[in-house]
């Protein structure tokens, strides 16, 4: 089984204009159109069993119509987190909805929602979606849109863990894009949850092993951040990884199995 839990897409209505305004930003060609179809057929294609989508919320105002249309897919094999922003002053209230249209989680993108990720307010979100037993998938390291300005390091992250201790965290980009010597020095160890979305094309394998070996397996999901990377491709570059066989098991799937409940 496979368990892609990092990939995108948006309604069909504005999936082009999304995606070409991304396109923009980040400067690569995306690998799907962005849209349900399209992401099912790449995961059709790829062999993967079940895709995580993971919606990111950039005003307080998109996140009524944002949470409308992920409510929609919460069976079969594009499951899809809620979203919601940290500004949004009845975050107690958007969580609980979250939790009533029996979505499993929510994404949070500090770059995107122009906050740094040790805010108070990210800690308060985190504190009560915690409670309410939601994964919390976080974009960490560098994005695009502000590489010079990365609202959420290592150190960010360390610092919310220590305070706030949630206990279904997800750092993807292993913890923080094209920041793993911080990861490392930081989070490697910590109860948290890297996903491997964007980097296996880039992180060299020394180092990616390292982190796998120092932080556990357990603790690894497969992701690859699609329409931004392949997931046939990304399939086969954590196949031809030299990891131990249980190892791969827990990383395609196992874990993710475990923090979805299923």
């Amino acid at each position: 089984m496979i368990i892609d839990f990092h990939t995108h897409m948006f309604p069909d209505r504005i999936a082009k204009s999304t995606l070409d305004f991304l396109v923009g930003i980040c400067g690569v060609k995306p690998y799907t159109d962005a849209t349900y179809s399209g992401l099912l057929s790449s995961a059709k294609e790829a062999g993967v069993d079940l895709c995580v989508a993971l919606p990111a919320v950039t005003k307080v105002s998109q996140v009524e119509s944002i949470n409308r249309f992920a409510s929609q897919y919460q069976e079969g094999p594009i499951l899809s987190f809620g979203g919601i922003h940290p500004a949004c002053e009845n975050y107690k209230e958007i969580l609980r909805h979250v939790k009533e249209l029996g979505m499993k989680g929510i994404k949070l993108h500090p770059d995107y929602q122009d906050m740094y990720f040790n805010d108070i307010r990210y800690k308060r979100l985190i504190a009560e979606a915690s409670e309410l037993e939601l994964i919390i998938s976080v974009h960490a390291g560098v994005d695009p849109k502000c590489p010079e300005d990365v609202h959420c390091t290592p150190k960010m992250a360390r610092e919310v863990i220590d305070e706030v201790q949630p206990e279904k965290l997800v750092l993807a980009h292993l913890g923080g894009n094209l920041l793993w010597d911080g990861v490392e020095q930081e989070l490697v160890g910590l109860n948290v949850f890297f996903d491997t979305g964007v980097v296996l094309d880039h992180i060299t394998e020394e180092q990616f092993l390292r982190i796998i070996k120092n932080h556990g397996a357990d603790k690894i999901l497969f992701a690859t951040d699609s329409p931004w990377k392949g997931q046939k491709e990304f399939i086969k570059l954590l196949s031809d990884m030299p990891l131990k066989p249980e190892e791969k098991d827990l990383i395609f799937s196992g874990n993710a199995c475990r923090l979805l409940g299923l």
